[in-house]
């Protein structure tokens, strides 16, 4: 049976990272994204170049007719859905709780919580025995933000992703018995250009100080965290939250 994994957010940084790893392990990959396309074009570009199978899926994943639609091209062009990875996130620039407005908070849990849960939702009805699927596995890109709390910078952010982790759990346990698994990462300071996006370019730099570890992590290592869980060396790892921070 053919590998099938779809990777939100995959034109760039974790998400990029992750869909060249998996195709090198001989996965077919689906690149999600919302805008760029030329960023998610030249992942599939180096993934068929070295010979493996990809195609670009444009959705915004909160939007759920969006959401339903990549589902559907996936279904036809690569067949069905063997795993998910929930990688798409967004952060906003640096603020306290008091500066913040409701269309900032509604963007970031329609995007981090309610995309990962309707492309869960999704994932499920193709992969659950209790659909007729084979089973598969789930992996939600979360943050070490949801114990940290990310006072004065992402507050609506490390709720979000803590929002996330218990999602994650719940899921993991509802579906267990029909051939699923659900774990989350965590990473934490990571050297990609999402924080360029939230003002501070230099973010992962400066903070490197406070990892036990003294850098940043790359996106190749979180990568491989999630690729372990996808397969079937973590077959008996679900609802695992796993902490990729430098031991911060």
């Amino acid at each position: 049976m053919s590998q099938v994994v779809l990777i939100t957010g995959a034109s760039r940084g974790i998400g990029a990272a992750t869909a060249l790893l998996a195709a090198r392990q001989g996965y077919a990959v689906a690149v999600n994204y919302t805008a760029n396309s030329l960023a998610a074009d030249e992942v599939v570009r180096q993934i068929r170049k070295k010979g493996g199978t990809a195609l670009t899926v444009q959705a915004d994943v909160a939007d759920e007719a969006q959401v339903l639609a990549m589902f559907e091209k996936v279904d036809a062009k690569l067949g069905r859905l063997t795993a998910l990875v929930n990688n798409a996130g967004v952060v906003d620039q640096t603020a306290r709780v008091d500066g913040m407005s409701v269309a900032r908070l509604k963007r970031m849990f329609d995007i981090n919580v309610i995309g990962t849960m309707v492309c869960a939702r999704e994932a499920v009805k193709r992969m659950s025995t209790r659909y007729g699927g084979a089973g598969g596995a789930i992996v939600n890109v979360s943050s070490v933000a949801a114990r940290l709390g990310a006072p004065g910078q992402y507050v609506d952010y490390a709720a979000a992703k803590g929002a996330v982790d218990v999602f994650t759990l719940g899921l993991a346990k509802e579906v267990a018995a029909e051939g699923i698994r659900v774990n989350a990462v965590r990473p934490g300071i990571i050297a990609t250009d999402i924080h360029a996006s939230g003002g501070l370019p230099d973010r992962a730099r400066d903070l490197a100080p406070q990892v036990p570890m003294q850098r940043p992590g790359t996106a190749e290592e979180v990568a491989q965290s999630i690729l372990w869980l996808l397969s079937n060396e973590s077959s008996y790892t679900t609802g695992a939250l796993l902490d990729i921070a430098g031991g911060r």
